[in-house]
């Protein structure tokens, strides 16, 4: 910007005075400013952003901005203002055109925060962000009518009491990493974004007898305690809920059981403000939802789900995103859940899955489904036409499952194996950890994988499968499968290779041929790698995985030349070892270039001075013996000398 002054990192201890009269953006921050005075800023009448960050600001003199009349962006984050909060409090009271305040990390409680914010009617975006606000009242924010975010994350709150009934404007609030026991009470209609996310929130109620449509769009209450799912607004327009990483799960199936041993099955709820009834629950009867129907995003990961209620997905029409990872279910039944059309994202990865139960209609209206993931289940059989009959598959992960690849078409409904080259539409497969012995040769034929993944699947053979997808694989496991001699010199897409845990004494020479720009070969038996594959690898490869390799320590040219390529990152460099002549480890980075010659000489005084030592002690030796036993040598000459004759 041509009217802006950048003055960051001047070690200033004052605001320049040296600058044109017309800027109109200035950035003071990373100094050392300690106040603004009441002539810190009357030679710049134009400005309209400042920044004063990260300085040592202890307050602003009550006449500091008297010529800031179009003043709409003030950033005093980082500072000391806790120190001169009333001072600065009649200064910014003349800010008649602020729209956005930044106070964020300036060590405020909630009673400076209500001085500081007086009066200040025309911001609409406020940031008290990492300060020591542990409770918010209808006084603080009292004054904000025109607010429409406000940034609360990072203090101590643990209450929140009617704090935003005079701001019918707000629409975006953060109020994550706090202390909040529960959200009770919502009955903020216009709110659009709400980020409650890192709280201790037990339970989250929206006020049920509000007519009007609540605006809320996303709702975030990731990593709470929540045991139960939020009781959402009856009418709203949720697209987006993030619920991962709490406590939650339903409870439908404990009904009969509570019944039989008298335990209650309702929960009730008390105080929620005096314009409201209490609540009575009947927690497993699944009515308490809310309004779903606009839900386009579900994030249910690391919760307690063992199950989906009856007709729970079916009132996500628009749904496109299930994330359910690290959950406890059991049976994933399309039959009965009818998921949307819109559904183009699934993931049930981590979970307890035995059982995936699918008829053809079901899976027809999978037809938008592109990402698929079931990896880390207990799934030994899978309904045979699973994979076939979702048109638009993209991405399938199965990885740690008992599931193998079929080598021919499978008579049952359900297969302990899978036929793929009728998937046509797949791009990545991820088969890790599945106990395949042998891929047949036509398992991927036809098919235009660029991602392929078969690692820990130990001695498995997949030499002529794979080469079926050699002008299509770019991304291709190996590692773990014992695997000796593959030929990838027809991989001319390939671009991410990884062939670690194989025992492999050398890197395969075909290697040499292609343009890999990632290869992992750790925790194999490689000693050394030639000069000439070096070189080719060199220049193509920009990530390199090499530890665990018991690699020579007096050869290790290849290592000089990997460092010198610019463009080449060794992962780890600093743990690559080497074993010297003695079997010692050294660390290759810190290997001194005359190490071996230093090696080889010492070995050969060693020899030199072992030698004459070994000479000069048998000498001695016999000469001791001769000596203290003279007669020795008489009787073992005649006895090996000496022949007895016949006269």
């Amino acid at each position: 910007m041509q009217n802006s002054a950048e003055c960051n990192h001047r070690q200033l201890s004052s605001v320049p005075v040296d600058l044109p009269r017309t800027i109109e953006e200035l950035q003071l921050n990373y100094n050392h400013i300690t106040t603004l005075t009441d002539d810190s800023l009357i030679a710049y009448p134009s400005l309209k952003t400042l920044s004063v960050a990260c300085n040592d600001l202890e307050k602003i003199e009550p006449t500091a901005f008297q010529q800031s009349h179009l003043l709409a962006s003030l950033n005093l984050a980082n500072n000391n203002l806790h120190v001169g909060y009333q001072e600065s409090s009649t200064a910014l009271k003349t800010l008649q055109s602020l729209k956005a305040l930044d106070l964020s990390e300036n060590k405020l409680d909630e009673e400076m925060a209500a001085i500081l914010l007086q009066n200040l009617t025309s911001v609409e975006y406020l940031n008290l962000s990492g300060n020591l606000m542990q409770r918010l009242d209808d006084n603080i924010l009292s004054h904000l009518y025109q607010l429409k975010e406000l940034d609360l994350q990072r203090n101590v709150l643990f209450e929140i009491d009617n704090a935003f009934h005079s701001n019918p404007k707000l629409q975006r609030l953060n109020l994550a990493f706090n202390y909040l026991p529960c959200l009770t009470d919502f009955h903020m209609t216009q709110l659009v974004v709400l980020n409650a996310s890192y709280n201790f929130i037990d339970w989250f109620i929206s006020r049920q007898d509000v007519n009007e449509t609540f605006q809320l769009e996303t709702l975030d209450l990731s990593h709470n305690n929540m045991l139960f799912f939020p009781f959402l607004p009856s009418r709203s327009h949720l697209q987006n809920l993030y619920l991962s990483y709490n406590r939650l799960s339903f409870y439908e199936h404990l009904a009969d059981s509570a019944m039989s041993t008298n335990v209650s099955t309702t929960v009730e709820f008390y105080n929620l403000r005096n314009h409201t009834a209490n609540v009575s629950a009947q927690l497993w009867v699944e009515d308490l939802h809310g309004d779903l129907s606009s839900l386009r995003i579900l994030d249910l990961r690391a919760n307690r789900v063992s199950y989906l209620p009856q007709g729970f997905i079916q009132k996500m029409p628009l749904l496109s995103r299930l994330k359910m990872c690290i959950n406890c279910l059991e049976i994933l039944n399309f039959t009965s859940e009818r998921f949307s059309e819109s559904l183009y994202e699934l993931d049930v990865s981590k979970n307890r899955l035995t059982q995936v139960e699918a008829d053809e209609d079901s899976l027809i209206a999978l037809s938008n489904l592109t990402y698929f993931n079931l990896s880390q289940n207990h799934l030994k059989m899978l309904p045979a036409r699973l994979f076939v009959s979702l048109s638009s598959l993209t991405s399938v992960d199965l990885s740690f499952n008992s599931i193998d690849v079929c080598l021919s078409e499978p008579a049952d409904h359900f297969s302990h194996c899978v036929v793929w080259k009728d998937v046509l539409s797949l791009k990545k497969l991820f088969l890790k950890g599945c106990n395949i012995k042998i891929v047949p040769n036509s398992a991927f034929s036809g098919m235009t994988l660029t991602h392929l993944e078969l690692s820990s699947n130990p001695g498995i053979n997949t030499q002529n499968s794979i080469q079926m997808l050699r002008r299509t694989l770019q991304h291709l496991g190996l590692g773990n499968t014992q695997i000796q001699n593959v030929d990838f010199s027809q991989f001319k897409m390939l671009k991410f290779l990884n062939i670690s845990n194989n025992s492999l004494s050398r890197i395969p020479r075909s290697l040499s041929q292609i343009s890999l720009k990632s290869l992992d070969m750790r925790d194999n038996q490689i000693s050394t790698i030639p000069s000439d594959q070096a070189d080719a690898l060199a220049t193509s490869l920009n990530t390199v995985y090499l530890t665990g390799n018991p690699f020579n320590c007096c050869q290790t040219e290849w290592f000089r030349t990997f460092e010198m390529q610019k463009t080449m990152y060794i992962v780890e460099k600093s743990d690559i070892e080497c074993v010297d002549l003695f079997h010692r480890k050294h660390i290759v980075e810190s290997l001194d270039p005359l190490f071996c010659f230093v090696e080889r000489e010492s070995i050969f005084w060693y020899i030199l001075l072992f030698v004459p030592i070994c000479v000069s002690l048998l000498g001695i030796s016999i000469i001791v013996l001769l000596t203290l036993k003279p007669k020795l040598l008489e009787k073992s000459i005649k006895k090996k000398c000496l022949k007895s004759t016949s006269y």
